[in-house]
């Protein structure tokens, strides 16, 4: 006699990371219960118009915001932005950048393009073990 097994689920909070949105703005009925693995799958592949327009217009979650931007999470704490933004503010901050975001795009661009290089290097290096 084995129990009877129970669907496996996950927090609101878990699901709206995974979806890649932003949980105050999803509706209650969302957010105030656990999501099934089956509902899961079901809001992923064809997803209702209140997941359409979160995922288009936002508001946005953090990391979401942060590449949209082009920054890191660092970033957006140091340009002072602690709010979910939307689709509309993230455009209007590309097109007419403020003076931290055009620092913190080209940190992350310098700290991306020394990560390239290290890793080109330990790649070099590992070549010239296996060689030898």
């Amino acid at each position: 006699m084995s129990a009877e097994k129970r669907p496996q689920t996950m927090k609101a909070a878990t699901a709206a990371k995974k979806l890649g949105i932003y949980l105050p703005a999803a509706p209650a009925e969302f957010r105030d219960r656990d999501i099934s693995r089956t509902e899961f799958d079901a809001l992923n592949a064809e997803p209702p118009a209140w997941l359409q327009t979160l995922r288009a217009e936002g508001p946005h979650p953090r990391d979401e915001v942060a590449r949209k931007l082009g920054v890191s999470n660092s970033g957006l704490a140091r340009g002072g932005v602690d709010e979910a933004l939307t689709t509309a503010e993230i455009k209007a901050l590309l097109a007419d950048p403020p003076e931290w975001l055009v620092t913190e795009r080209a940190t992350l661009a310098a700290v991306r393009a020394e990560n390239a290089r290290v890793k080109a290097r330990d790649a070099e290096r590992a070549a010239r073990r296996s060689d030898g």
